[in-house]
């Protein structure tokens, strides 16, 4: 079966991530705080405007009296108390609105800003989650691949060729890596190297003249080499290979033993060239972020450096700042206002990651 098949599948879930709200979701939460803002100043507002209006209503009366109880003398001067008393009521009940409004006020805004840093704090969630489902998914691809290289290194023809690689068994070789190429698209090309470094044969000769060319020196064969068993691998980081064009893969190895055994005499190397960048912009792009988020979604290596990108600027050449505080996983706003969030490659089965992380950097709220 195809890996492209899976891929796809692969990108598909990352479009509805598990245990994460979604951007319809945030848009009715932000309509709805929106909604209770408007009716608790209304209200509050509404009130206090009516008590304002009674006080001044109370305060009228009591002037009204006391210029009335002026002009009965002493016949009005018990009057007078009266009107001085209901004077001071209004003083004290127009004290207790404006005491009112202020505790109103204050109380709404401590509410609205709780329920911002909520919603802030749900915003943050989110794209943890996204920034996991996004290396999740890269994971569990790449543990495909580790093994594919080790199951391929089983292979008689890759076996035959190593232990006695000559004219026929270099032509049988390449056919048979042909094959696989046709079957599994996400490879740019399988090298089956011998233990001094020189290609022997790959499986696009026709598109790649890599026979013959020696590897010896590159970190991934130098650790292939050093391997312990046939059921070791090596798992390399993201670079750009200039025998296939200088195209990004991710290359994985495994040593070719005598008889296909994990534990037989080592007599080659095979090398599998993951076509990175075109299945890695699946992934990223894949990613269920809301227009609203303006948010750039990236898988980065153990040294921050950009190695896929949703908008495809940056490859392999920019590195991020990121304020990790000790955690695998988080959410902050950087200098600059934007939302970061940020997981750690979690690993899947036997393979453990290479401390790679998903990130997403959104617009602030």
């Amino acid at each position: 079966m195809s890996v492209a098949l899976d891929l796809h599948r692969a990108t598909s879930i990352a479009r509805k991530p598990a245990g994460s709200a979604s951007t319809e979701d945030e848009a009715d939460i932000s309509a709805l705080i929106e909604r209770l803002t408007a009716e608790v100043n209304e209200v509050a507002c509404e009130k206090t405007r009516a008590i304002q209006k009674i006080t001044n209503q109370m305060k009228m009366l009591a002037l009204n009296a006391l210029i009335e109880s002026s002009r009965a003398g002493a016949q009005g001067a018990g009057f007078a108390v009266v009107a001085q008393e209901v004077r001071n009521v209004g003083q004290q009940v127009e004290a207790i609105a404006r005491e009112l409004e202020t505790q109103l006020t204050n109380r709404t805004g401590d509410l609205m800003n709780s329920i911002s840093r909520m919603t802030d704090r749900s915003r943050g969630e989110r794209m943890v989650d996204l920034s996991l489902n996004a290396i999740e998914l890269i994971d569990r691809n790449l543990y495909e691949r580790t093994c594919d290289v080790r199951w391929w290194a089983t292979d008689s023809a890759v076996v035959d060729c190593a232990a006695v690689p000559s004219a026929a068994a270099v032509a049988h070789v390449s056919e048979r890596l042909a094959v696989i190429l046709g079957a599994y698209t996400v490879y740019l090309d399988l090298w089956l190297c011998d233990l001094e470094g020189n290609v022997i044969a790959n499986g696009r000769s026709d598109r790649f003249r890599v026979a013959g060319q020696n590897v010896a020196g590159t970190k991934w064969f130098r650790e292939a080499r050093a391997l312990r068993s046939g059921d070791d691998y090596v798992a390399g980081d993201v670079e750009c290979q200039p025998l296939l064009g200088n195209a990004q893969v991710a290359t994985y190895c495994a040593s070719v033993r005598e008889g296909g055994k994990a534990n037989g005499k080592p007599t080659g190397v095979l090398a599998i060239h993951f076509d990175w960048e075109p299945q890695a912009r699946a992934i990223v792009q894949g990613v269920r972020v809301g227009a609203a988020d303006k948010a750039r979604v990236l898988l980065v290596d153990s040294n921050f450096r950009v190695i896929a990108a949703s908008d495809g600027k940056g490859l392999l050449t920019e590195r991020i700042q990121l304020s990790l505080g000790g955690k695998r996983c988080g959410s902050y706003q950087d200098r600059s206002g934007r939302l970061v969030g940020f997981h750690a490659t979690p690993g899947y089965e036997t393979y453990k990651g290479l401390g790679w992380y998903g990130v997403i950097l959104a617009a602030g709220s």
